[in-house]
């Protein structure tokens, strides 16, 4: 990748420099340390891919290292001069595959993938895909519009500027091209899973592109305007003309209700008592409060042609269209009567039920939303909230992945004000990786996926509010 740099020191370790990062990808022998230096300007995969010698070995395996990093871009077509396709990694351990393609075989592009400008690039990409595909051919970009439409490869290569069967191949692979079966008449809405049928493009790219886990772009508190326009003012300027002054009339109100005292004294706590866990007894409180299903109801939807007899189940904060599509995923490190774990919370049942994770995968999790908080050690309890798209997307059209993050700021705030009436301390979390979420609970991230976190337990004292 551009941005990386290999250093091989005296004694044959390797170090990639990456923004500012310095990351140790082992030791290598004299020969393949020379050859290192040459991947600045690219070698085939095939010089190394077989391993035969110990010196492919040895660079096949940093290599293997630096993909599992995303740390490796990919050259299609010559290494001077146009016509190049570059592969750029968008999520940890992309490897390029190749499909096999029959001339007869039918392609056409995903309803998800688009082409844009990124500085003085053209960029081919998908929120479904692993990697994304500069294009620096506009010959290229001519026949990827020429497959809005379902063409046979054994046609597209009569076209001027036909880019070759391994870009078509790894176009596939990333889910960005798909075949068309022979004899279908028009584009499979869902190209071979249910669950996508469901999804609007801008909510897909949205979901993706807003969450850590399926692109390698910078994200979080990074300030990247700092330099081209100042900070907006933390309070609105005033609008010209005439004010009317509220603050007599809120002296002469009655005192402060218990709600009012409630939320003067919600804060976020970012640190949390070693010695003096959350109870089980406590988490149970907190998660009656705030989510268990209330009561189920049913109705009847007049479509004209028929009756659609819908159920609701209804919880303590209020959700678009009473469809209650989050779910609470809790990965626990300290809880008194409570194992370390990983656990779904039923709603219907108000019960917990294990989800088996490895240590490492749950240390990973807890980890993660430290360092998005900004705090000295891990929360005694992470709750991820995760949402059942298809809950809201079957019912709403453009909408339905804005009224879940509505739905999610909802629930935050409910946490925060039950969480500060049990005196538990909680803070919010903006970030979420999406594909640690999938590998956790082995559902594909357009499925089912994170939409937030809520870091839960005994706060520290002094508490530090934010």
């Amino acid at each position: 990748m551009g941005h990386v740099t290999l250093d091989v020191q005296a004694g044959g370790d390797v170090v990639a420099q990456v923004q500012g990062f310095s990351v140790g990808l082992g030791k290598l022998g004299a020969a393949a340390a020379e050859r290192v230096r040459q991947l600045r300007a690219g070698l085939p995969l095939a010089a190394f891919a077989a391993a035969r010698r110990p010196v492919e070995k040895d660079i096949h395996h940093l290599v293997r290292r630096l993909a599992a990093r995303g740390l490796v871009e990919y050259r299609l077509g010559p290494a001077r001069g146009g016509g190049q396709v570059v592969i750029e990694p968008q999520m940890p351990d992309y490897w390029p595959r190749t499909p096999q393609l029959r001339a007869a075989d039918r392609l056409v592009l995903s309803r998800f993938a688009y082409l844009r400008r990124r500085a003085d690039e053209l960029v081919l990409e998908s929120p479904r895909s692993g990697a994304l595909f500069k294009i620096s051919d506009a010959r290229v970009a001519g026949i990827l519009a020429a497959l809005a439409t379902p063409q046979r490869i054994e046609d597209l290569r009569r076209r001027p500027g036909f880019p070759g069967l391994p870009l078509l191949a790894l176009l596939v692979d990333c889910e960005i091209l798909f075949r068309v079966a022979a004899g279908d008449a028009g584009l499979r809405p869902t190209e071979g899973d249910d669950s996508l049928v469901l999804w609007d493009f801008h909510d897909l790219l949205f979901h993706a592109r807003s969450s850590e886990g399926r692109h390698a772009n910078l994200s979080g508190g990074v300030y990247p305007y700092v330099d081209a326009i100042a900070e907006l003012p933390a309070v609105r300027p005033r609008w010209p003309g005439e004010t009317i002054d509220l603050r007599p009339a809120s002296a002469a109100a009655a005192g402060p209700s218990p709600m009012a005292e409630l939320l003067l004294k919600r804060h976020s706590t970012r640190d949390f008592d070693a010695m003096k866990p959350i109870t089980l007894a406590e988490l149970a409180q907190f998660l009656d409060v705030t989510a268990r299903v209330r009561s189920e109801q049913n109705s009847t939807l007049d479509l004209g042609d028929g009756d659609l007899s819908l159920t609701y189940a209804l919880r303590p904060y209020p959700s678009a269209g009473a469809g209650y599509e989050l779910e609470l995923y809790l990965a626990v490190d300290r809880c008194d009567g409570l194992p370390r774990g990983f656990y779904h919370y039923d709603a219907g049942a108000h019960a917990l039920t294990p989800i088996e994770v490895g240590g490492a995968a749950l240390d990973a999790t807890l980890a993660a939303a430290a360092i998005a908080m900004g705090a000295t050690g891990k929360p005694q309890i992470l709750v991820t909230i995760a949402a059942r798209f298809g809950r809201l997307s079957w019912k709403y059209s453009s909408i339905a992945y804005g009224l879940i993050l509505k739905d999610v700021g909802v629930l935050l705030q409910t946490f925060y004000l039950v969480a500060t009436d049990i005196e538990l301390g909680g803070c919010a979390i903006g970030s979420t990786n999406i594909e640690q979420f999938a590998k956790l609970t082995g559902i594909a991230f357009h499925v089912e996926g994170p939409v937030g976190q809520f870091a839960l337990g005994r706060g520290a004292s002094p508490a530090r509010s934010g």
